[in-house]
C-alpha cells in the first residue's frame, strides 16, 4: 500500500495528515474553508485518500497554515512513492472551470521546481488570500521533488482559477503516480 503518515508541530501550525495514492477517506479541515475545498477537490481528483487536520495560527492569517500544509503533503507524497519504481513519472491535464483555464505539468522527477504562472483578478477568495495558491504549490513542490508547472491561460474569477489549478494538479498526479512498470522510469536507473 504506497501511503504515508506525517506530522508537523511549529510555534505557527500543528498539521497532521494521511495520505494513501491508492484512494480512499478524503476528511480536510485546515480553519481555511476555501483551502478545505482546494485540498478535496486535489485529492479527489487525484484519486488519493486523504486525511488531513491543521491547526494554525489563522488570527495573524491564513499564510503558515497553507505553506506548511504543502510541506507536509509534499513529505507524505514523497514518502508514499518510495524509491518510485514503475511510475509514469511525466503527466499533464488541462480543467476548464467556467471562464478559465489552467493547466498543470509536471515531473515526479526528485528535482523541484516550480513555474507559476496564473494572475489572480481578485486577492481574497472567501477569507483565502489567492496569493497563497503560490506558496502551496511552491512548498508541495520542494518537499515531493516535483519539476511542477502552472498555467492559467486566462481567467477572469480568481475562485474558478484557482480551482482549475488545484484540479489540474490532481489529475496530474493521477495520472504520474500510476504504476505502469516495474523499473523506474529514467535513463539514468534511479529518481
Amino acid at each position: 500500500m504506497r501511503s504515508a503518515e506525517v506530522t508537523r508541530k511549529t510555534k505557527e501550525t500543528d498539521i497532521r495528515l494521511a495520505l494513501s495514492l491508492e484512494g480512499g477517506e478524503i476528511a480536510v479541515d485546515t480553519g481555511i474553508g476555501f483551502f478545505d475545498h482546494m485540498l478535496t477537490a486535489l485529492a479527489f481528483y487525484a484519486g488519493f485518500g486523504l486525511n488531513l487536520t491543521a491547526k494554525g495560527d489563522l488570527e495573524v492569517d491564513g499564510h503558515h497554515t497553507v505553506e506548511d500544509t504543502g510541506i507536509v503533503l509534499g513529505k507524505a507524497l514523497g514518502q508514499a512513492l518510495g524509491d518510485k519504481a514503475g511510475i509514469t513519472r511525466f503527466a499533464g491535464a488541462f480543467v476548464p472551470m467556467d471562464e478559465a483555464l489552467a493547466r498543470t505539468v509536471l515531473d515526479i522527477s526528485g528535482r523541484p521546481y516550480l513555474v507559476f504562472e496564473a494572475e489572480m483578478p481578485q486577492e481574497v477568495i472567501g477569507g483565502y488570500d489567492s496569493c497563497l495558491t503560490e506558496e502551496f504549490m511552491r512548498a508541495l513542490a520542494v518537499n515531493a521533488g516535483l519539476t511542477l508547472h502552472q498555467h492559467a491561460l486566462y481567467g477572469k474569477n480568481a475562485h474558478h482559477i484557482t480551482e482549475a489549478l488545484f484540479k489540474s494538479l490532481g489529475l496530474a498526479l493521477k495520472e504520474a503516480v500510476r504504476i505502469q512498470g516495474a523499473h523506474v522510469t529514467s535513463t539514468k536507473g534511479v529518481l
